[in-house]
Parts: C-alpha cells; sequence; structure tokens
C-alpha cells in the first residue's frame, strides 16, 4: 500500500505558539511528517522543539495522595522508569502512531519485546505457533528459552494453509507469530491470510515488523493485533542505540473467553483485584506489558537509547528509500553475476514473493537480501573478510552496509533443516544494503567474489 495512507495527525499538538481554536484543525497523514512530530510537541514549560531527555531515576510525587493513586494505577503518571519515563513515553507514542496502533510498550531490546509478549499470553503448558522462517535467535527463543517458562512452539510453513489451520486447532495454542519480512531476506509473509485463520480461533496475531518498518508495511491495516520491532534495527538506523517495541493494535477481544487471556480479562492480585480488561478496555494488553511485564522481567529501554531512536527514526522514509533502492540495484547486479548461484530479493522479476511485495511492503523489497555462491561455503566466507565498504558483523538496519555469513554466525544455533527453512543455507551470505552511493557498493562486491 502507500506509505503516506495512516491515520492522520493533528498540528495543535504539534506547533509551538498560541493556536487559534476558532481555525479548522488541519489533519496531516504523510508519513514522513508523523516520523517527525508524532508524540513530540514543543516542550510546554521551556519551549524546547527537539525531544527532551529525561534522565532521572525517579520522579517527585506532588503530595502522599499522588503517590498511591500512581502505584494503584488510579492515575497515569512517572513513578519509576522500569515502568515509564518521559522520553520512552514519546517513543511509545511515535511508535505506536506510524503503526498505527493504540498504544506501544518499549523495552531493552527486539528479543526481550517478544518475551515480554509471550509472559503476557501464555502460562505453563500453552503454545505458540511460529513461521519457519525466522530469525535465528527468534528460533532459538522459542525452540528452547520459552521451556524454561513452561511455553512450547510449533513452527509451520505460514504459506502451506491446512498445515496453519492444523496447528492453530490444538486447544491450548495461544498466539500465532511471524515476521512481514522475513530474515535473512528474500521472503514476504501473506499477512492477512495469516490474520483470518488466527481470527478462526480467537488467537492474536503477532507480526515482527523489523526489516519491513512502518514505512513499508503496517501489519495492523492487514488485521495483525500486535507489532514486534527491534528499533535497534532500522527504526533507529544508525547503530547506535537498542531497544524493543510492542504494538498493541487494540482490537483483540481479551475477554471473550477470560481464562484464554487470564492476564488481561482475570482479576490480577498485586492490583488488589483489577481488571486490565474491564477497566482499560481496548488498552488492557499494553496496560498488562507496562504494570506487571516490564515491573517483574524488568527489560526497560534507557532514555538514551529512547532518544537516539526517536532522531533516527525522524530520517526513517529517507533511509528506506535508499536502502530499497540500492537493494535492488545490487540484486539485479548479482544476478547477472557469473560466480553468483541464485538470489533472493521479493521485488526481483519473477520471484514468487513479488506479488506479496506489491501487497504488503509497498511495492518493495526492504534492504536486506541473500545470494548463494557457486563456489560455496569456504567463498563465502572469503568475501565477507575481502569486503572494504561492508562490515562483516551481527548486526541490521545501519546506514552503512553490512554483510555475514548466518550459517555460521545468526543462525549456527539452528539445525540444518532448520537452517534451510530459515533460507540460511551454508553456501550463502546475507547483505543489509546500506545508503552509501550504489556504484561503490557494488565496485567492493566486485572485487571481493573476484578474490574468493
Amino acid at each position: 500500500g502507500d506509505p503516506s495512507n495512516i491515520s492522520t495527525m493533528s498540528i495543535s499538538s504539534h506547533r509551538g505558539g498560541t493556536v487559534d481554536t476558532k481555525l479548522p484543525e488541519i489533519k496531516f497523514s504523510g508519513i514522513a511528517t508523523r516520523a517527525i512530530h508524532a508524540g513530540a510537541p514543543p516542550d510546554a514549560e521551556t519551549g524546547a522543539r527537539t525531544p527532551n531527555l529525561v534522565q532521572s531515576t525517579s520522579f517527585v510525587f506532588k503530595d502522599s495522595a499522588q503517590g498511591a493513586r500512581l502505584f494503584a494505577l488510579q492515575e497515569a503518571g512517572n513513578i519509576y522508569p522500569r515502568l515509564t519515563n518521559p522520553t520512552v513515553s514519546q517513543l511509545q507514542a511515535r511508535v505506536a502512531d506510524l503503526e498505527g496502533g493504540i498504544a506501544a510498550t518499549c523495552t531493552s531490546c527486539g528479543h526481550s519485546a517478544q518475551m515480554m509478549v509471550f509472559y503476557a499470553l501464555c502460562s505453563s503448558g500453552d503454545k505458540i505457533i511460529a513461521s519457519n522462517k525466522l530469525y535465528g535467535g527468534t528460533v532459538t527463543q522459542l525452540s528452547r528459552t520459552i521451556k524454561k517458562f513452561g511455553y512450547e512452539c510449533d513452527f509451520v510453513d505460514v504459506s502451506d494453509t491446512a498445515a496453519v489451520k492444523a496447528a492453530l486447532a490444538q486447544p491450548n495454542v495461544k498466539a500465532l507469530f511471524i515476521e512481514s519480512l522475513c530474515n535473512p531476506g528474500g521472503v514476504v509473509t501473506d499477512i492477512a491470510g495469516l490474520a483470518a485463520l488466527a481470527n478462526e480461533v480467537h488467537v492474536p496475531l503477532i507480526v515482527d515488523n523489523t526489516l519491513a518498518t512502518p514505512y513499508l508495511c503496517r501489519p495492523i491495516e492487514h488485521g495483525a493485533h500486535i507489532v514486534i520491532h527491534s528499533l535497534t534495527k532500522y527504526m533507529c538506523g544508525h547503530g547506535n542505540a537498542m531497544g524493543g517495541a510492542i504494538v498493541d493494535a487494540g482490537k483483540f477481544d481479551w475477554a471473550k473467553v477470560p481464562s484464554k487471556y487470564p492476564s488481561m480479562a482475570e482479576d490480577e492480585p498485586a492490583y488488589h483485584g483489577l481488571n486490565f480488561s474491564k477497566a482499560t478496555g481496548a488498552a488492557a494488553f499494553t496496560y498488562f506489558c507496562i504494570a506487571v511485564g516490564l515491573r517483574d522481567l524488568g527489560p526497560c529501554l534507557a532514555p538514551m537509547n529512547a532518544w537516539l531512536i526517536m532522531m533516527g527514526i525522524e530520517t526513517l522514509p529517507l533511509r528506506m528509500e535508499k536502502h530499497c533502492a540500492n537493494a535492488l540495484k545490487i540484486a539485479q547486479w548479482l544476478e547477472k553475476h557469473k560466480d553468483v548461484e541464485s538470489v533472493s530479493y521479493p521485488t526481483l522479476e519473477g520471484n514468487k514473493y513479488k506479488p506479496l511485495a506489491d501487497k504488503y511492503v509497498s511495492g518493495k523489497g526492504g534492504a536486506v537480501l541473500t545470494f548463494s555462491l557457486k563456489k560455496g561455503q569456504d567463498a563465502c566466507s572469503k568475501v565477507a573478510d575481502n569486503c572494504q565498504l561492508f562490515s562483516n558483523l551481527a548486526n541490521l538496519g545501519d546506514t552503512r552496509s553490512l554483510i555475514i555469513p548466518p550459517a555460521s554466525t545468526t543462525h549456527s544455533q539452528l539445525t540444518d533443516d532448520q537452517k534451510k527453512a530459515a533460507g540460511a543455507e551454508p553456501s550463502m551470505l546475507r547483505l543489509c544494503v546500506g545508503i552509501e552511493d550504489c556504484d561503490d557498493l557494488i565496485k567492493d562486491l566486485e572485487r571481493a567474489i573476484a578474490n574468493a
């Protein structure tokens, strides 16, 4: 869809000075405008135009009565930064705005955001259904780590409707988890189709939108109930801050079967019997994530990181255009290279995911692609070592171009079958294409491949 086709933003909360209330309110829908202004009006006291960095471990109550109300969740405000911080709150508002959600919860990194979601949805003995095409660290988290909490996960090929239906039919399933644009690259997921299947059995669809970002894809518009981000990647965009986000669409009825999602729909003893669903309505999931998840698991986002990520988001639309343009040009060049066996990038002509890319990611392919070499695994390692501009490291979403052999690094803890399913085979390299001059990047790759 069109990146600008998202909910609108009022000018009145984003300008300085006195607003003439007699003038008609203007609504802004452009995503570039929202990336700069959403969640960050001028400071009411100082007039500061850029977001404030509040580097404080505590906040003074107006009086003891207010402190009591804050602790009882009877009043919104700041108590302790493990739960809330003004800078983090501004980032949460911006991310929620860009994704079209009602609210967001920010965390220390993408993986902690995922664990917070699973913690909210699952109890011991419950199960998550997940795509078999995921980032390697997520596969490990879902196949191993969550077992320590008593949760289970079944991985399925989410392009196989019958397999997804069969997996979701299990009585202890509490969520369906996918990536919109899959890591290590080249696969686009049918979000709307999977949302329909999840709705049939009343479980939320969780979409990791890290690689696409809300500039290319907004999963909530296609039926997703929860959107997750590693803000470390493209949202921050500069390789200088870590963060995660959970965006709540506010469209899932947690109280439809109260015993199915007790975290939201049953009374919470720690808050004197408060029922999040009854007390906060559509925002029940977000309230639980902050008031219980952040309180007890503790993966809060540092204010400095929140501030850096906000600065990064301001240039997200500009960067993503350049990332995608460079990635497509490099994919087309690699496709014609005599030493390249295959290239996986969704908007290449003939790629089976191109129709889904047109539908879900604005007709673009993102910045991540993979390619395999005819000479095999040893040549892949040499190419990564030979590059001068492409940095051989484990990250995504930097302004700088990055290269890595995922089979021996990011996906190394997976079984051979899992690596194959994820598109991380030994003879393959992953490129995260930056925003440098594309001709220079091609020169770098050309020399590296020639000498592998």
